[in-house]
């Protein structure tokens, strides 16, 4: 039981890193952008449905992650999203896309 439950692991790892590489040659090409809201967007106004299915699968994963950090701090979603937003754009590569409030997509 145990070998079989590491050759799973092994075989998941790979799926894992295939969808950040997705994610970051997503961001590369300029077909998404960090938020300030601390969610993805896509940067074009028509996004691929592979974009958009991206984008969804990403911004679940990070709102049930926001979700359980407000739940165990006793805090707002709202305000963990735009701790959030923050951090990412920080954290964005120059030349990739981001969108501070009240502004249009620019490259950082």
């Amino acid at each position: 039981m145990k070998r079989s439950l590491a050759v799973l692991l092994v075989m998941l790892l790979p799926l894992g890193a295939r969808a950040e590489i997705a994610l970051d040659a997503a961001k590369h090409q300029g077909l998404v952008g960090e938020d300030a809201s601390g969610y993805l967007a896509p940067v074009t106004s028509q996004p691929s449905d592979d974009v958009r299915a991206l984008i969804d699968k990403v911004n679940s994963a990070r709102r049930a992650e926001y979700e359980r950090i407000a739940s165990q701090n006793g805090i707002a979603v709202g305000d963990v999203e735009k701790l959030a937003g923050k951090k990412a754009i920080d954290k964005t590569a120059p030349g990739d896309w981001i969108r501070l409030p009240g502004e249009a997509w620019r490259k950082k």
